[in-house]
């Protein structure tokens, strides 16, 4: 186990690397939009090659964090009915999730994209609108997307296995939206009291 252990906290440390950064994406994202409106409406100019390149980086950003949410468990669920299960029995509904919906799913896009890439490289595909980009750094970007996200579901399978047998503790305890409003409210009471302290001094 220890063996698996490490290979999925290698795993962990390059999609956090690749989720913390690729965030940026979304800045430059946003300069080129403004950048884009500014150009058209000062100089009434503009390029679909400045569209598709928004386009490249937001997709780029949510296909290349997708990995980074999952193992930060960050993805967006309804918790009504599994939060009335114990802990226990949440690892076995995750583990049965991974193995069963996610890994099958992202594996047969993996093996879908390649040629799909390898086809739109080879044949030097371009953007079917005037003045557009080349498509297959689009299509990459999907590929590497979801070889990043399968990468992370075998990692999450080795930890869910992990923490069930006891090898490891659970980086990511569940807790359910209500006990997460106490919480936040816990946290903004004691701060107003903090910040009455300091007026009052």
């Amino acid at each position: 186990m220890a063996g698996l252990l490490a290979l999925s906290g290698t795993i962990d440390r390059i999609n956090e690397f690749i989720g913390r950064w690729i965030s940026w994406l979304i800045l430059l994202a946003i300069l080129v939009s403004a950048g884009n409106a500014v150009i058209r409406k000062a100089l009434d100019t503009s390029s679909n090659a400045w569209l598709e390149l928004q386009w490249y980086l937001f997709g780029a950003a949510f296909m290349l964090a997708a990995a980074y949410t999952l193992k930060q468990n960050d993805h967006i669920r309804i918790d009504i009915v599994y939060g009335m299960f114990s802990r226990r029995m949440q690892h076995w509904i995750d583990l049965f999730g991974h193995v069963f919906f996610l890994m099958p799913f992202v594996v047969l896009m993996v093996i879908y994209f390649v040629p799909y890439v390898s086809l739109s490289f080879h044949s030097g595909e371009m953007s079917t609108n005037a003045g557009g980009l080349i498509v297959w750094p689009a299509k990459a970007i999907l590929l590497a997307g979801f070889f990043l996200l399968a990468l992370q579901g075998l990692s999450e399978i080795i930890k869910k296995i992990a923490i069930m047998r006891g090898d490891m503790e659970d980086p990511n305890p569940f807790v359910s939206a209500h006990e997460q409003a106490e919480l936040e409210a816990k946290a903004l009471a004691e701060e107003a009291k903090a910040l009455a302290g300091e007026v009052r001094s």
